[in-house]
């Protein structure tokens, strides 16, 4: 992609902002070192410009210790912010490690302990009603992904289901650290940003990070872009959740897994559970392994630890070799942050994981995409749809014409929405996520009975598509 077929701000203000503050200097650092900085220094302006990522912080770890960190590009590419050692980004799921580390020290404290009830603890069932494999949902579970919760319930339900027996296999979910989180709390009698300041933050010396947003900070806090690198919107939602609200910075980030990787702060025991296989993750991927609060890639001759952050519109990574404990950690402030990953991650690791990135395997960004958008904006769906069927070079990817159908449809451009989502279903008809999403577009569209048709359809494709039934539950008479 040449420079000039991006947006102006993006590229005026990547090449005059991108800085970098280095908490060692590079020539001090040993060969493969500077090596590995010189890779993601000389590399990463390109990246980014090329992926319309406004701007990317990043960090980088070498045995156990934070020795560079630098920032390129905007906090806000509309007024050209640029990116400091204080710009803030949101870490999304990359807090439920932070939120992992506080409970461990509980445990080592003996305040907590990983395998009894969490509702011993609350003494009531929390809100997950009369289930009785709610004695089997416990920290150790939560930790592992294994309590059999979703990630997150159905909006308005005031129950939350268990969907599997707890610890018979892994799934994903914040909701179970929402839990473990009020059990921290009761233990402690601390509201969760207090306790991860006091057990976490405080003693590590992150003196930018936060589970809640500070108002009067507002103007440190990177805004989220779409993948058109525009700005959309700045999370100041106030509340702590211990799976997705921390804020920090690269370089805070940084300290905290170099202190993971060390066990500082932890017993041995609780180091070597966390990085401990407690599940398995994929049964395709067999290497990949979820410990206590953290992911893992175990090979015969390699460890790795590892967390993805998607809040949308903002995406964070980071990767670390647990036996040599070097490792790199990246913050973005745009929905194309991980479609990064390969080249980051290879950059700061070289040969490094491969299952880690086929598992948080986004889209490639792709400039055919823009060109689409911004022709059904000024055609129209129906025009622009045609030129492309005509003229496209290549098949859009499913996940990239999904994104851009949820784009028109967060903006309310029904019509646009739905001829995206229609064209994707007739690219990708094996998929169920695309039916399901076009039913989403129709359903909110007023338009009932296509609807049902199709999340009919997307079930028929995937029985396990639980959204599908739900939203069946919702529109059937």
């Amino acid at each position: 992609m040449r420079v000039s077929n991006l947006p102006a701000a993006i590229v005026k203000t990547v090449l005059l902002f991108a800085t970098c503050a280095l908490t060692v200097s590079v020539h001090a650092q040993e060969p493969a070192a500077r090596t590995a900085v010189s890779r993601l220094e000389k590399n990463i302006p390109s990246l980014i410009r090329d992926n319309y990522i406004p701007a990317l912080s990043a960090a980088y770890i070498r045995e156990g210790k934070p020795v560079w960190h630098a920032h390129f590009g905007t906090a806000q590419a509309t007024d050209k912010t640029p990116v400091t050692d204080s710009t803030i980004f949101e870490a999304a799921s990359l807090s439920k490690v932070a939120t992992a580390y506080a409970a461990l020290r509980l445990v080592d404290a003996g305040r907590l302990h990983l395998d009894t009830p969490l509702y011993a603890y609350l003494g009531n069932n929390y809100e997950i009603g009369d289930d009785p494999r709610i004695k089997g949902i416990t920290a150790r579970r939560v930790l592992s992904h294994s309590a059999g919760f979703p990630n997150w319930r159905n909006r308005g339900d005031s129950l939350l289901p268990v969907n599997f027996d707890p610890g018979s296999r892994f799934g994903y979910s914040g909701e179970g650290f929402v839990f473990l989180a009020k059990v921290m709390e009761k233990i402690t009698g601390m509201p969760l940003e207090q306790l991860l300041q006091q057990s976490v933050f405080v003693p590590l010396g992150m003196t930018h990070s936060s589970m809640v947003f500070h108002p009067a900070q507002r103007q440190l806090y990177a805004t989220r872009h779409s993948w058109l690198g525009k700005p959309s919107w700045l999370a100041d939602y106030p509340n702590a959740n211990a799976a997705a609200s921390l804020r920090t910075t690269a370089m805070d980030y940084a300290t905290f897994l170099a202190a993971v990787l060390n066990g500082t702060g932890l017993s041995e025991s609780s180091r070597r559970q966390m990085f401990a296989s407690q599940v398995k993750v994929d049964t395709a991927k067999p290497q990949l392994a979820w410990g206590l609060g953290i992911g893992l890639e175990i090979t015969p001759k390699r460890r790795y630890c590892w967390h993805w952050g998607d809040q949308g519109d903002a995406k964070a990574l980071f990767v670390a070799d647990i036996d040599t404990r070097n490792g790199l950690v990246y913050f973005t402030n745009s929905a194309n942050g991980l479609a990064i990953a390969p080249e980051m991650t290879g950059l700061a690791l070289g040969n490094g994981p491969r299952d880690i990135l086929a598992y948080v395997k986004y889209a490639e960004f792709d400039p055919a995409a823009v060109q689409l958008a911004d022709a059904i904006r000024s055609k129209g769906a129906a025009a622009a749809l045609a030129a492309y069927l005509r003229d496209r070079q290549h098949t859009l990817s499913e996940d990239v014409m999904n994104n851009m159908g949820y784009m028109f449809l967060r903006e309310k451009k029904y019509p646009e929405a739905i001829a995206v989502f229609t064209q994707n279903s007739k690219d990708y008809p094996a998929s169920y996520n695309v039916w399901d999403s076009l039913a989403e577009a129709l359903m909110e569209n007023g338009d009932k009975a296509p609807a049902i048709q199709y999340y009919e359809k997307s079930l028929a494709l995937n029985p396990d598509n639980k959204n599908a039934v739900d939203q069946l539950k919702k529109l059937r008479p």
